[in-house]
């Protein structure tokens, strides 16, 4: 799993900073969410103009009024991006079966951190895979870079010489965002490094259940 995502200790570390600043300048009427989970309040998340797995151009504004899941990943991951998508994803399925008014105002999205390799017509194949509700995310490298600093996620490239390609490190950390576009709570994911199984589809359901009015 080297190489593909870095532990969410790494992101438990920067978590209590970003909480600690106020939401209260977060954009034109930016009213604080009225649901508090452990992210109100933190400075996560900014309009963005990216391009979907159709070549067509979504932009944060765009999904206004939905929850919105999102999660930062790429499709040469080899092992932990798709088993946290497809256990996030099957827990969608499940909250999705028992609520489908409540999952409709969902939105799942993956946003690519490998821009260079993974275009709309790779993201499409990929997406379709999960969840037919799931949407994937690219763009230019700057776009990315500017996307991934104002969401609070780490990512870089790491290359192995003599290798014929390279796998992204990047912080996991799936987050739900309220209808207002603020961050409400991290979706529950595994942790390779705790005995409990903490991302299980029923526990990813139990979550959106919570949260989702």
């Amino acid at each position: 799993m080297a190489g593909c995502a870095m532990n969410k200790a790494l992101f438990s570390a920067i978590l209590p900073v970003l909480a600690l600043l106020s939401a209260c300048n977060m954009g034109a009427g930016g009213d604080a969410s009225s649901q508090q989970g452990d992210l109100a309040g933190a400075r996560i998340g900014g309009p963005f103009t990216l391009t979907n797995q159709d070549g067509k151009t979504r932009r944060w504004n765009d999904f206004k009024g939905q929850y919105r899941l999102v999660y930062f990943g790429y499709t040469y991951c080899p092992d932990i991006c798709p088993t946290d998508l497809n256990r996030i994803m099957q827990g969608f399925a499940r909250f999705e079966k028992a609520s489908p008014a409540l999952a409709a105002r969902v939105q799942p999205m993956l946003i690519s951190v490998d821009p260079e390799r993974d275009s709309p017509a790779v993201l499409k194949t990929y997406v379709a895979a999960f969840h037919p509700r799931l949407i994937g995310l690219t763009g230019t490298p700057d776009a990315i870079a500017t996307v991934a600093k104002d969401f609070a996620v780490l990512y870089g490239k790491e290359e192995s010489k003599g290798a014929s390609g390279y796998l992204v490190n990047h912080s996991r950390t799936p987050y739900l965002f309220g209808p207002d576009g603020l961050p409400i709570a991290l979706v529950p994911v595994d942790d390779p490094g705790t005995p409990q199984d903490d991302g299980a589809p029923d526990q990813v359901a139990a979550f959106l259940a919570k949260w989702v009015k």
